[in-house]
C-alpha cells in the first residue's frame, strides 16, 4: 500500500474546519443552492485550505449529476469572450461546479463535433456561443432534449432554449444620442457578421436609432467579421471615400483595427473623427486614446446565464426565457472631440 505520509481528509474535517454540519458541508461541495452565501464560502475556503477533494464518482452516481459544465465560444482569442469565460467561472466556482471549456473557432462543423463531445462527457449543462444565427441550430437542437443549455450573447433563430444577452437597443441608442451631443452628422457604420446574431442586431439596433435622428446621416457601411484585421480594411475603404464625422463599431476588436489604421494614415481620433466600440473589454481602456464603448456586464450576463441553467437542472421544465442585461456607455477619450465646436471655429 502507498502510503504518502497523509491521513485523508473526509468530509467531517472540512465542516469542522468551516464551523458547519456535515450536512451543510455536503450540500455545498453537491452544488446544492439551499445554503446561505457566508456558509458557502466558509466551506469552500476550508475544502481548498484542507485539500479536500471527495469522491466524485460516488457523489455523480448518488446525484445523477457530474458537477461539471460545458461551455462552447466561437474565437477563444477574442477578448469579449475571454472576460465573458472568466466571470462564469466565478459563478461556477461559488456552487463547486468545474467548466470543461472548448472552442468552436468560429466553425459549424467544430461546434457540432464539441457539443457531442461535450455531452458525452457527461456534463451536467451546457452554456453555449453559438456560430451562426441559422447554421447552428440542428447540433443544438440534437443535444438540447437530453441537456439543459443557454445560449449566451448569442442566439440562433427559433431554437427553444433560454437565453442571456445585452440589450443592442439600449445600447446604440446611448452612441447615438452621445453622437448627437457631441455636433456629429456624419456617421460610417462597421457592422461584424450577418452570420451572428449580434452581428445583426447591432446593426437593426443601430440603423433605429438613427432613423429617430434625423440630423444623423449613415455615409458609409462595411460589414464584415469581428476583427482587428477586418477593422483596418474597413476603415482603408471608409477613407477611400470623404471622411465621417464618427466611425461606429459593432465591436470593440472592430473598433481598435479601426483605430490602427487611422493612426498609420495620420487621421487624428478624436479630433478629426470619432470612434466608439461595443464590448467593453480591458483593451478599450489602454489604446491612445481609450475607446468610447458599450460595456457589455459580463458579470451580469454570467450570473443571469447560471441562475438559468440552475433552475433547468432543478427539474424547471418552463418555456425558454429571453433575459436582457442592460448595458451602459463609457466616455473615453477616442470621442471627446465636439464636432460643433470645431465647426463653429472655421
Amino acid at each position: 500500500m502507498l502510503d504518502t505520509g497523509h491521513a485523508r481528509v473526509r468530509l467531517r474535517d472540512v465542516a469542522a474546519r468551516a464551523g458547519v454540519s456535515t450536512s451543510t458541508a455536503s450540500r455545498v461541495l453537491s452544488g446544492s443552492p439551499r445554503v446561505s452565501p457566508a456558509a458557502r464560502r466558509a466551506v469552500l475556503d476550508a475544502s481548498d485550505r484542507l485539500g479536500y477533494r471527495g469522491d466524485r464518482i460516488a457523489r455523480a452516481l448518488r446525484t445523477r449529476r457530474t458537477g461539471t459544465v460545458g461551455m462552447l465560444v466561437p474565437d477563444i482569442a477574442n477578448p469579449f469572450f475571454a472576460e465573458l469565460i472568466e466571470s462564469v467561472t466565478r459563478e461556477l466556482e461559488v456552487v463547486a461546479i468545474d467548466l470543461l471549456l472548448a472552442d468552436s473557432h468560429g466553425s459549424v462543423e467544430a461546434e457540432a463535433r464539441w457539443l457531442v463531445g461535450l455531452s458525452e462527457r457527461r456534463v451536467d449543462g451546457l452554456l453555449v456561443v453559438p456560430v451562426h444565427h441559422h447554421r447552428s441550430r440542428a447540433a443544438l437542437e440534437r443535444v438540447a432534449p437530453g441537456l439543459p443549455l443557454v445560449q449566451l450573447d448569442r442566439e440562433v433563430d427559433g431554437l427553444p432554449a433560454d437565453f442571456v444577452g445585452v440589450d443592442n437597443d439600449r445600447g446604440c441608442a446611448e452612441i447615438v444620442a452621445h453622437l448627437r451631443a457631441r455636433g456629429v452628422e456624419r456617421v460610417a457604420v462597421v457592422d461584424g457578421p450577418e452570420s451572428s446574431s449580434t452581428g445583426r442586431q447591432r446593426a437593426l439596433a443601430f440603423e433605429r436609432a438613427v432613423a429617430g435622428s434625423p440630423s444623423l446621416t449613415v455615409a458609409a457601411r462595411q460589414s464584415g467579421e469581428f476583427s482587428t484585421a477586418f477593422g483596418r480594411e474597413a476603415a482603408r475603404r471608409i477613407l477611400a471615400r470623404a471622411a465621417p464625422d464618427a466611425i461606429v463599431c459593432g465591436s470593440d476588436i472592430i473598433a481598435l483595427g479601426v483605430m490602427a489604421e487611422l493612426r498609420r494614415r495620420h487621421v487624428a481620433v478624436p479630433d478629426e473623427v470619432l470612434v466608439t466600440g461595443f464590448d467593453g473589454i480591458m483593451m478599450a481602456e489602454l489604446t491612445e486614446p481609450a475607446l468610447t464603448t458599450v460595456v457589455q456586464p459580463c458579470d451580469a450576463i454570467a450570473a443571469e446565464a447560471c441562475r438559468l441553467l440552475e433552475l433547468r437542472l432543478g427539474g424547471d421544465e418552463g418555456p425558454a426565457r429571453h433575459s436582457l442585461v442592460a448595458p451602459r456607455l463609457a466616455v473615453r477619450g477616442s470621442t471627446s472631440g465636439d464636432r460643433s465646436v470645431a465647426a463653429g471655429a472655421v
